[in-house]
Formats: C-alpha cells, sequence, structure tokens
C-alpha cells in the first residue's frame, strides 16, 4: 500500500543557452535552480487505502471532457453500497446554461487493489435507474438527434417528449426495471469512471487558524474517443471530486453543486475573461497519472519573442513520484494562436519539438537503452544511470517512443483559480496513445492545469499580470492540484515505452 504522497517541486528552471532557445540546431539543454516549489502551502497527501466512500462528493469548477462535452457532477455514496450521482450537462464550457441533468442510482462495491495502475482500487457497479431532466427545448432536441442516428437509439427517443409534450421539470427514464432495453449506449453513455477508485487526503494550511482537511475523490478517466467509452476500462483519473464536507477553500462553485439536484442545476460564476499569455514557468502541482500506467512530473517554460519552448519530463516507476525511470529534456517551437471554433475560450496553437535530451534514472531504462541498436536512440556509446545524452541527431529515441521532429495540433487556455494563482491547461491526451499530428486530431477537453512557478503569464512585452483579490464568498474548495494525467506536450511516448514502465 503506498505512503504519503508528497507533491514533487520543479526543483530547478529549464533553460537554455542562446542557441538553443533561438533555432532548432545549437545549444545545450540545462537547468538553473530558480523554480521553487510550485504549492508552497500544500500539505503531503496520503492515499485511503481501502478507499472510505461513505458521503456526498462535488465537484470543485466547470469540467470538460472529450467532444467537447462541460459538465458538474454531485456523487452520494452510502454506507449500503448504494450511491446517487447527479451529472449536470451545460451549453456553455463556463456552466452557466444548463441543458440537461441526468440522476443515477446503482450500487458499487470495491473489489481489490489495481493491478493496472498502482495506487487505485478496482470496483464493480450496475445501475438501477437513469432518468434525465431537460432544462430548455434545445437540450430536448439534441438529445433526441443525436438518439435517431441508430436504429436502438430511435427506440429509446420514443421514450422521451415531443417538444410540444415537455414539461420542464419533468423525470424521464432511461434505464429502470420497468424500462426495455438500455439506451445507456445510444447516448454514449457509461459509469465505468466507477470502476476506477483513489481516495486521498491532506491537510491545507489557514492563515492564522488551525489546518483544515482536504479529501479528494478520484474516478477513473473518459476516453477520448467517444465510440470507444462503452468497452474502455479506465486506467488513468479524471479531475478529481473533492468532499462536500472536507473541501479546500475559497470555492465559489462548492456550495453551489452541493445544494443542486436533478432539477435544479447549478449555474456557475462567471470566469474572467483572460488572454493566453504562456510567459513564465509552468509545473506539474504534484505527481501525474495518466493512461496505460505513467507517472511523470513536468515544467515548461515558454519565451515570447522567439515563441519557443522547452519542457522537462521526469518519468517515474511508482504513483508517489519517488523512484524515477528516465528525465526528457525538449524544446521547439510554437506557432498558431487563433481561437477555439469547437471549445469556446481556449486557443489553438501548432506545437514543434526538435530537440530532446534523455538521463536514464534507474538500472531497468539504462539497460534497455543499451541493448537497443544506436542509430535508434542516442548514437554509439554505451548509457549510464544518471547521465544525460543528446538524442536529436538520431531523430529522437525508438525505445522511448521519441520522434524528432514532431508537430502537434494543441488546444490551450489559462484560467484563475480563487486565490489567483495561474493555471495552464493543455489539451487532453488521447487515450489510445497516439498523437494529435493533424489538425483533425486536435483535442477538445484538457487535462489538469499546470501551475505558474515564477514570472507573469505574458509576453515580456506585454503588461504585467495582476493577481486578482480571492472571493469573499461561497466558501468552498477550488480544484484539487493533484490531479489527472496532463498532457505530454508534445512528445509521444509509443507501445515500446510503456512495455518498460
Amino acid at each position: 500500500a503506498p505512503g504519503p504522497v508528497a507533491p514533487q517541486p520543479c526543483g530547478r528552471r529549464l533553460s537554455l543557452t542562446a542557441e538553443a532557445a533561438g533555432a532548432a540546431g545549437g545549444g545545450h539543454l540545462r537547468w538553473e535552480p530558480r523554480c521553487q516549489h510550485p504549492l508552497p502551502d500544500r500539505m503531503p497527501s496520503t492515499a485511503v487505502l481501502p478507499p472510505r466512500l461513505d458521503g456526498p462528493w462535488i465537484s470543485t469548477g466547470c469540467e470538460v471532457r472529450p467532444g467537447p462535452e462541460f459538465l458538474t457532477r454531485s456523487y452520494t455514496f452510502y454506507p449500503n453500497r448504494l450511491f446517487r450521482a447527479y451529472q449536470f450537462y451545460y451549453r456553455d464550457p463556463f456552466c452557466q446554461e444548463p441543458a440537461h441533468s441526468l440522476l443515477i442510482k446503482g450500487k458499487v462495491r470495491l473489489r481489490r487493489a489495481s493491478w493496472v495502475t498502482r495506487g487505485a482500487t478496482e470496483a464493480d457497479y450496475h445501475l438501477h435507474k437513469v432518468g434525465i431532466v431537460f432544462h430548455s427545448h434545445q437540450a430536448l432536441l439534441d438529445v433526441t438527434g443525436r438518439l435517431n442516428q441508430t436504429r436502438a437509439g430511435q427506440d429509446c427517443s420514443r421514450r422521451l417528449p415531443t417538444t410540444q409534450a415537455w414539461l420542464p421539470g419533468a423525470l424521464y427514464e432511461l434505464l429502470s426495471a420497468r424500462a426495455e432495453g438500455d439506451c445507456m449506449a445510444a447516448l454514449g453513455f457509461t459509469m465505468h469512471e466507477l470502476s476506477l477508485v483513489r481516495v486521498q487526503r491532506y491537510l491545507q494550511p489557514q492563515p492564522g487558524a488551525a489546518s483544515q482537511l482536504v479529501e479528494e475523490l478520484y474516478l477513473g478517466d473518459i476516453h477520448t474517443d467517444w465510440a470507444e467509452r462503452q468497452q474502455y476500462r479506465p486506467t488513468g483519473y479524471q479531475r478529481p471530486l473533492q468532499s462536500a464536507l472536507h473541501h479546500v477553500r475559497p470555492c465559489p462553485a462548492c456550495s453551489l453543486v452541493a445544494r443542486s439536484d436533478v432539477r435544479h442545476p447549478p449555474a456557475l460564476p462567471a470566469p474572467p475573461a483572460l488572454p493566453l499569455r504562456l510567459g513564465g514557468r509552468w509545473v506539474s502541482a504534484g505527481c501525474e497519472v495518466r493512461p496505460a500506467v505513467l507517472f511523470l512530473t513536468r515544467a515548461f517554460a515558454f519565451h515570447g519573442p522567439g515563441r519557443s519552448w522547452e519542457g522537462r519530463y521526469r518519468h517515474f516507476s511508482d504513483p508517489a513520484c519517488r523512484r524515477p525511470t528516465f528525465t526528457v529534456l525538449a524544446a521547439g517551437r510554437y506557432s498558431g494562436g487563433a481561437p477555439s471554433a469547437r471549445v469556446r475560450g481556449a486557443t489553438e496553437l501548432v506545437f514543434e519539438v526538435t530537440r530532446a535530451h534523455v538521463t536514464p534514472m534507474d538500472r531497468v531504462t539504462t539497460a534497455m537503452l543499451n541493448v537497443s541498436e544506436p542509430s535508434s536512440c542516442g548514437g554509439p556509446g554505451a548509457w549510464s544511470v544518471g547521465t544525460e545524452r543528446d538524442v536529436t541527431a538520431t531523430n529522437g529515441c525508438l525505445p522511448l517512443g521519441i520522434r524528432l521532429p514532431h508537430v502537434e495540433y494543441e488546444l490551450f487556455k489559462v484560467e484563475h483559480d480563487a486565490l489567483g494563482q495561474s493555471l495552464l491547461f493543455i489539451g487532453q491526451r488521447p487515450t489510445d496513445g497516439s498523437s494529435p499530428d493533424t489538425p483533425e486530431k486536435r483535442p477538445t477537453s484538457y487535462q489538469a492545469p499546470l501551475v505558474l512557478c515564477g514570472g507573469d503569464a505574458g509576453d515580456p512585452s506585454g503588461p504585467p499580470q495582476r493577481r486578482p483579490a480571492p472571493p469573499e464568498a461561497p466558501r468552498g474548495g477550488d480544484p484539487g492540484p493533484r490531479v489527472a494525467p496532463l498532457p505530454l506536450l508534445p512528445l509521444v511516448l509509443g507501445a515500446a515505452f510503456l512495455r518498460w514502465l
């Protein structure tokens, strides 16, 4: 069983010489010890084993799923293993315009520690009832239009009212003991997220008061390909829920979500509109977990004048990010900056990685690199633990799935949390491990944010960023920083690498 999980400090700031920052050719990647711990007020986390699910759990903000889908969640688990879940869906990325809500009832049973995702617990679930409430005529038309695309969906759409017969607040059953058939697949809906569970606790320091307990519930990730959701069994996590009784403060959304029900969805407060300014250094808030059992921490630096970027990716073999396996330093350029037509409030960018250095950190990775073809990773010469080598000349490192040069089509967004901390959201990585290397494969959702570690979140020529005053009420908790996997922008880790983790 894992012990306390401590957030990983970025430790150092990634920097390039002028040659490397200004061109893809020369220069040497190096680190400067200027980037301090990104969350000085965050205490070490402890995994609760076995997980204790009893009680209410809520979203701490507007969540974005692939599609895109915008939602908030409110789940309650009971001592007799029964649960009741509300999922509130919205027409906008700020969760202000409710479209429809789902009421899900069922039973969940914890089974055993996951042998795929270390630190997680596997569970079985059974749905007893699923009902839907429409909050507008347009929401009803959208759902029936989706159902009518398939034969099974057409049968399900008959359970829903016509626009003339629709009643605000009426609950229409999609799954129950009385209803024939199951309309969940036709809607693309599952609760497979309940099949992978992790609960964490930590203490949040309070100015002039005792530290406050915070509890987080991590449930399984949602597949990025809509067609795969019915079959997919999670190996990573989505954005965590927090206990309605023990959450971080302040949190403008928490009390709104906690008080809501299927007929009365929450409308979250509008966030300020922020321009995308990437200047500065952005770091992981803690140990990140991704599908296919990847554990890592990351740090990025963006430079406005030349639109260059650098990244440091530290990979680990454990969910606490204590046993390093290898480190990758990468650099390149980015372009674009047009507003996204599919995800309002997001910006579309194109990233290119042109240089990379690899440092094996354990014997297994070192041995694997030494038996690989020299031309596939770093050229001739033996690898040794802790020694960095340039893999640019060999077009990357095939045993680790790193390809150079490489281009990805990305989705970016900057927000402030309730305390004014700058957060950088990057597009969610494809669940199948592929790369968004064409415009059609650009992400439509985000993974958890990076935290501004140093410098202003703006171009050097732009105005300085100001930290807004935290809202006074309502009190609650903002999104927990130790969250689901973040994008490995813009590296691609292939199946060859996955076999060695």
